[in-house]
């Protein structure tokens, strides 16, 4: 029987002291901040926490504190199977499943090469489903690194048949996508959460259940407002929404260390080190501070809007 894990889910950050060790007191206090701007669930272990830059026991330590650390407030998954070989990944999911997490989440572009077609992949998703606990919960996600690997509907339908996953973390960044996978998996308790906030708001009215992109990194309790009353004040989701997209947009501007440098600004961590992306942000995209800026300023404009509805 899977455990329903929906709603806005951030894909948890991983801070680092200065000389690249784990900070675990600001991964402590970025917990905290997750829970209180409305998160429903974590993603532990998964791109934006650098897992292929993580080594094994370090990813299994993450997982573990963010289970002991939420002490059951809400919904834990984790992925980071990062190993190319199916002997491997089973290895890595199996020491990650020890860590009793909620959920366990398999990568799909883990499941074949990009040279192998649908036969390889359902094989060896179903070895891998055949291989972890049957009362395990689990889900998927289609990360974009190092290529993204988009599921068929015959394999989201297959999924949805086996009773086995809770969640897609859904990387179509396609509407009428998002569409066709809520209806394929309609009623199967497998529920389909779109990752890109070009389309948040009408994927959410469309039935993707919450949001679990990486601006839940920056401004999770605007998505969560969207997802509980944006349906009620549809003109002012509008303008949200339209500022959601438009603040997404930096992502490129040195993800996940520009989330890093939000929350140092904010006081979460001390450091904006960061494995996945080495170079100095400031100095490679002009201006980066005063972007920044302004998306603090927007997110506190609307937060101010929301908290004068009562």
């Amino acid at each position: 029987m899977t455990a329903p894990i929906t709603g806005i889910i951030p894909v948890m950050l991983t801070p680092f002291t200065d000389d690249d060790r784990i900070d675990w007191d600001g991964y402590e206090a970025l917990i905290e901040w997750y829970i209180a701007h409305g998160a429903e669930a974590l993603f532990a272990v998964c791109q934006s926490s650098e897992m292929q830059f993580l080594s094994l026991d370090e990813r299994v330590q993450l997982a573990r504190f963010t289970m002991k650390t939420v002490a059951g407030r809400l919904p834990v998954v984790a992925s980071g199977h990062v190993s190319d070989a199916i002997a491997d990944q089973k290895a890595e999911l199996a020491a990650l499943a020890e860590t009793g997490v909620d959920g366990l989440v398999l990568v799909t572009n883990r499941l074949a090469t990009p040279e192998q077609g649908a036969d390889a992949l359902r094989a060896n998703l179903d070895a891998l489903i055949g291989f972890l606990p049957s009362d395990l919960t689990l889900g998927l996600y289609e990360c974009p690194a190092p290529y993204r690997r988009l599921l068929s509907d015959d394999e989201i339908s297959h999924c949805a048949d086996t009773g086995r996953f809770a969640l897609l973390k859904d990387v179509s960044c396609d509407l009428d996508t998002v569409k066709r996978r809520v209806a394929l998996t309609e009623g199967s308790g497998f529920t389909i959460n779109n990752a890109n906030a070009a389309i948040a708001w009408p994927a959410m009215r469309a039935g993707s259940a919450g949001f679990c992109g990486v601006f839940n990194n920056i401004h999770p309790d605007l998505y969560r407002w969207l997802e509980d009353h944006g349906a009620d004040h549809p003109a002012l989701a509008e303008e949200l929404a339209v500022f959601l997209v438009l603040a997404a947009a930096t992502e490129p501007m040195g993800y996940p260390k520009l989330a890093k440098l939000y929350h140092q600004r904010l006081g979460t961590f001390a450091s904006t080190h960061c494995r996945a992306v080495p170079f100095d942000i400031r100095e490679k995209f002009w201006a980066l501070e005063a972007v920044l800026e302004r998306v603090e300023q927007g997110t506190e404009f609307f937060r101010e809007r929301i908290a004068a509805l009562g």
